[in-house]
């Protein structure tokens, strides 16, 4: 699963544009993909639409490439990170 299908289906949002780091013409910020102590650990950006704000991300993987924590800096899923153990959103 890529880290574009993940955000999206993590975070409802269909038809997600993400800029990660393996997209070579970013739009917004940088983006990393980098070994973490579990697994892996990639940042970037993402939005809804092209009215929608670029939104941060910091996304924690398993070895095997599953889910252990995102991070998003989006006030429009704090509400939904209240009662998903593994999202976390800062405003």
């Amino acid at each position: 699963m890529t880290v574009r299908q993940l955000l999206g289906e993590t975070l409802l949002i269909d038809g997600i544009e993400v800029v990660d780091p393996l997209l070579p013409d970013r739009k917004v910020g940088k983006a990393y993909v980098y070994r973490g102590s579990s697994g892996w650990e990639v940042s970037g950006f993402y939005r809804r639409s092209e009215n929608d704000r670029w939104h941060p991300f910091l996304m924690v993987l398993d070895e095997s490439h599953a889910l252990i924590r995102l991070k998003v800096g989006d006030p429009n899923v704090m509400k939904r990170a209240e009662s998903d153990p593994q999202l976390e959103a800062v405003p």
